[in-house]
Formats: C-alpha cells, structure tokens, sequence
C-alpha cells in the first residue's frame, strides 16, 4: 500500500504493486457516479447576486432606505459605515426559458439555457477577504493551505488520459490566493494542476529538442533506474510523482499541440463561443480549450476569469460587472450548448462559481459600488445529475442573507463529489497524524439540486 494514504475502498488491488508508480491510473469512484469529469469556472473578485441571479424586488422599493445596524452585529463597528442603505440593483430582471428562472440583463446569453442549469441562491462562505474566501472555494480551508478540489478529484478517480495533465487551470493572470488555489499540499504532487496561460503558446517548451525514438529510449532506461529505486522503497510517493511527470511530459509533447489547436474547430463552434478564427486570448478561447481537453479525458478543468481590466471586486462602480459580464456571457453560453449538442453535458459536471457575494448595501444609496459579501451570493451547475431548471434555497426579501437551505462552501463540495461518486467522508488522505479531506469535519450533500 501508498504509505501516508488512506485508501479508498474498492481501489485497494489498483494501487498495489506496479501501479503503485501510477498516482494518476484510474480508479473506481465509491459509487456510480453522475459524472466524469468537471468543468470548473471561478469568477475572481466576488459576483454581485442582487445584480445577476437572485432577483429582489423589495430591493428596489426599498432602495435608500437605512438598515438598523443592531440586526447584523457583524457590521456594528465597521469603520466607514456608522450608518447603511439599501441600494437597488442596476439592472433589470425578467423570466427566461420555461422555467421561467429571472435573470437579469447582464447575462442574456446565460439567460437562453437556464433550463438546464440549477441554481443555488442561498450560498454562504466562511471569510469576507479575497484571499480567505478564494482558498476557502478551492480548498475547504479559509486560513492555511490545503490540497484543491481538483487535486482531491485527481487523487480520487486518476485520468483517463496518460499523455493530459489530469487537472488543468486556465489562468491568464495569477488569482487571489495564486498557486494554492490549484495546488496538491499534502497530496501527491502528481495531482496537482497544470496551468495554462492563454496565448499562442499556452504550455510553454513543449516542442521536443530530441528526436522522438531517442526520446523514448532515453525515457524507457530512465523508467527502469527509477522503478529499480523504488521497488526498494515503495513508500517514496515524491519518487513515484516524479516518475509520472517524466511519463506526463513526454505524452504532452504529442498531445497538447493537437488539444490547443482550436483550427480544427467549425466556423460556427468558433462563432458559437464568440470566437475570431486564430484568437488565443479571452474567455471564449478558455471555455472551448476546456471542452477539447473533458472530450480528451482531462477529468478536471478550471477556468479562472480575472477580466482584462480588473475583476469582479467591484467597489468603485458596479458598472465594471457589465464590462466582465460581456467577456463570459456569451462563452458560458456556448460551452454549455456545445457540450449538449456533442452529448457530452450527460456526464460533464459545469460549476459556476465566484468567491462571495456583493452586499446589497452600502453607506449611501447613491455609492457607485458594492462591498464584500460572504453572508448570502449565488453559484450555479449544470450538467450531469443536476436538476435543471431549478434553483434552490433563498435569501430574504433584499438578498442579505441566505435564509431557505442555506449552503456553506463545504455543502458544495459534498456535492460535487457526490456527482462524481465519491463520498466526501470517505475521500481522505492521512497527513500528520490524521485523516484530511476536502470538506474538513463538515459538509452535506445537497440533495434538492440532484435531479
């Protein structure tokens, strides 16, 4: 057995002997699962709800109206806030599609396939710092580090494909937090995620120096030193990850030219993603670059959208979220009907997701912007085992607080690994002295979103 690892039943005969060189072979989920793979979007800077998926009427009717500060403790001695307003939102809502889910018009492209999304209106979080908040949405822990989502995933289920990466960032800038949002910490580092910088070479150095033959003897004498080595000393995982990234970077060299050549790719899924034919850049380019790698057995996806000008941390003027909404609307839009006309959103999990909320006040009515929220905000999925068309849980009548089923950052990651078929209280990995998983000592899946 992996010493320093909690196995998972099931899995026991897959990681014994040679296989025990393989941290990315793959293996069995705990049960069957709804999805294989998982396509992951974080909007950096913190989303406003009020102003995009959780529509509140009272909010415009009771806009510039005071808030008695002695029902929120919270902001009691908050410097800068000695008095607060409610402050309607910018934009306008009305109902989409049959569901008749209101959406307001920031997002009229997402707005076109709400019956197959769900939504959760009653998300609450841990921390109201960027940083806090960001870790806390990848990594369960809101104060030190620990592995990501995408690693847990990747140490899970393994890859399906050998010469991929089995968990990839798209990152054009470095978010809040930077690495440790894709990083493994305590898990094998083989399970860490690759990342890819947009452009018009997004892995750097990946053309061979070498030719292929002499490549592949050189890295077939490497392998026998190496399994030499460790068949002495089977506990050494940093050997065994090591060994793999060899293997990795070699099966890259033939893959990834061909999985980033978006070329290959019709006029109209070009036009579908609001693409211009040769683009390497913008959120397009990140979301049709996901779909290529879940159809080529990458098993965990993440596109981080900064903006091109700043993110979402719309304290100054909320009129940036239309700016931002411009760069993901239609791109959301055109991955979640590429994948359902390809068959694929059957068994693609799409997670919507930002780090917190906007508060749906201010210290006068008439401030241009919003501040940080972890009280109440919205995320959406879509996609394998999902109940599309539906949004669960609520906040009250001005979008303060999550207070119908209320879902904490754990809860949402119970569940998506309950759509991949692992139980989050069984997916643990032993760490000085104990047992760490994903959602720490917390967490339920919920059941309301699951079709």
């Amino acid at each position: 057995m992996v010493a320093g690892s909690v196995l998972m039943p099931g899995i026991v005969s897959e990681l014994m002997g040679k296989e025990v060189s393989n941290p990315l072979a793959p293996r069995r989920a705990h049960f069957a699962p709804k999805a294989k793979r998982v396509i992951f979007m974080n909007m950096s800077g913190g989303v406003s709800h009020v102003d995009t998926f959780d529509h509140k009427p009272q909010l415009y009717r009771d806009h510039g109206r005071e808030i008695d500060k002695s029902d929120h403790p919270e902001i009691q001695n908050r410097p800068g806030y000695e008095k607060i307003f409610l402050k309607k939102p910018q934009w306008k809502f009305k109902p989409h599609s049959q569901c008749g889910k209101e959406v307001s018009e920031l997002f009229p492209e997402v707005a076109r396939s709400v019956d197959d999304v769900c939504f959760i209106s009653s998300m609450h979080t841990g921390h109201s710092n960027h940083y806090n908040a960001t870790l806390g949405m990848h990594t369960g822990s809101f104060t030190v580090t620990r592995p990501s989502i995408g690693a847990w995933v990747s140490y899970g289920l393994g890859t399906v494909n050998q010469n991929l990466p089995s968990f990839v960032v798209i990152a054009p800038q470095s978010p809040y937090a930077g690495g440790q949002v894709w990083g493994s910490d305590l898990l094998p580092g083989a399970h860490q995620g690759t990342r890819v910088v947009p452009g018009a070479t997004p892995v750097p150095n990946i053309t061979p120096l070498v030719a292929r033959n002499l490549q592949e003897f050189e890295l077939a004498e490497l392998r026998k030193r190496n399994q030499r080595h460790l068949d002495s000393q089977q506990s050494n995982t940093e050997l065994a990850t090591r060994m793999r990234a060899f293997e990795t970077a070699f099966g890259m060299q033939m893959a990834v030219p061909e999985t980033f050549n978006l070329g290959q790719e019709s006029d109209a899924t070009h036009k579908l993603y609001g693409l211009e034919r040769g683009q390497t850049n913008g959120f397009g380019w990140q979301c049709l670059a996901a779909r290529r790698m879940a159809e080529r057995g990458v098993r965990f996806v993440e596109l981080i959208h900064t903006g091109s000008s700043g993110n979402w941390d719309s304290h100054g003027d909320m009129m940036d979220h239309a700016r931002l909404a411009r760069q993901v609307d239609r791109p959301i839009h055109g991955l979640l009907t590429d994948l359902k006309l390809r068959g694929m959103l059957d068994d693609t999990l799409v997670v919507w997701t930002t780090e917190f909320g906007r508060t749906p006040f201010n210290n006068s009515a008439d401030a241009k912007g919003r501040e940080h929220h972890n009280w109440a905000f919205t995320t959406f999925l879509a996609g394998a085992g999902v109940r599309g068309g539906h949004t669960h849980g609520a906040t009250d009548e001005h979008g303060l607080r999550s207070v119908v089923d209320p879902v904490h950052t754990h809860d949402f990651h119970a569940t998506i690994l309950h759509l991949l078929g692992l139980n989050h209280q069984r997916l643990t990995y032993f760490h000085d002295g104990r047992d760490f998983r994903l959602t720490d000592v917390a967490g339920s899946v919920v059941q309301g979103i699951l079709a």
